[in-house]
């Protein structure tokens, strides 16, 4: 039972979740999208995801001096370190202009996790900055990546596409910051910390709306992606509505870091590439 709990611990302090939520909204870009699976770009997200927020969590840990890591810390940095080698195999597979893309939210990655102007925070620690940034970095690698490295036009129904993907991120990490709120630092201003608990729920109920009629805007030609987007929406708003500080990172990180990938799921026993 032990050994249990430390390889549960470890899946969720290496940042997997993440990686596979990533992974679910790719494969979900793909199906909706018609476009062929790509595994390098699939590939490159899932091992890049684990590497970049790994660094974005314990590169302050790793760099102090004198300071000696524990074991399941060690752990997380050789895999860390293997995940970014296998993102770089992947890298170099993907289309040139992919590369430019990624290597976008490469920036934006760094600026999340380090200073780079003298005497200043990183974009982490900007009041009210982070979610935007997050949000940004998601739509850029599980939306943007896939279509361009497939050379698909980009019409308008793929900037809906990212509206949504922007507001799907968003109230997932309107979730998370209710859940963090007693660990985040107040002069992090996330959207609890300035608005409130209850009025962040009220937010992201709201946000929900159009991220749900969008779907009545795109060219499609059987209601199946309207009935699965309502089941997904019903699904974020209990999360939403259940969502509270005193709640465990075990309800994190296995259910509330997993509804991409439940998502995925569905659609594909839902009909797979006959969404639309």
């Amino acid at each position: 039972m032990i050994r249990l709990k430390k390889a549960i611990d470890f899946y969720i302090h290496s940042s997997i979740p993440v990686a596979l939520s990533v992974y679910a909204l790719i494969q979900i870009t793909y199906l909706m999208c018609k476009i062929p699976p790509q595994q390098s770009v699939s590939n490159f997200a899932f091992l890049g995801t684990i590497a970049g927020y790994n660094f974005v969590k314990y590169a302050t840990l790793v760099r102090v001096p004198k300071k000696s890591m524990g074991r399941q810390l060690k752990q997380i940095v050789w895999l860390s370190f293997f995940a970014l080698l296998g993102s770089g195999y992947y890298f170099w597979q993907l289309q040139w202009h992919t590369q430019l893309i990624s290597l976008v939210v490469l920036a934006l990655t760094l600026l999340y996790a380090l200073p780079f102007f003298p005497n200043k925070k990183n974009a982490r620690h900007w009041a009210g900055v982070k979610i935007y940034i997050v949000a940004l970095c998601w739509v850029g690698v599980t939306l943007v990546l896939p279509v361009w490295n497939a050379e698909i036009p980009l019409g308008s129904t793929f900037f809906i596409k990212g509206i949504q993907r922007f507001i799907l991120v968003f109230v997932l990490i309107l979730i998370f910051e209710i859940l963090d709120l007693s660990q985040d630092d107040p002069l992090l201003q996330t959207v609890p910390q300035q608005i409130g608990v209850r009025q962040t729920k009220i937010l992201g109920l709201v946000l929900l709306l159009p991220f749900y009629f969008l779907e009545f805007l795109k060219n499609n030609d059987t209601p199946k992606p309207v009935v699965i987007n309502a089941i997904l929406v019903v699904v974020l708003s209990l999360f939403l509505v259940c969502a509270n500080h005193q709640r465990s990172k075990y309800y994190t990180s296995f259910w509330a870091e997993s509804i991409p990938v439940f998502w995925w799921l569905f659609v594909v026993a839902f009909g797979g590439l006959n969404l639309e």
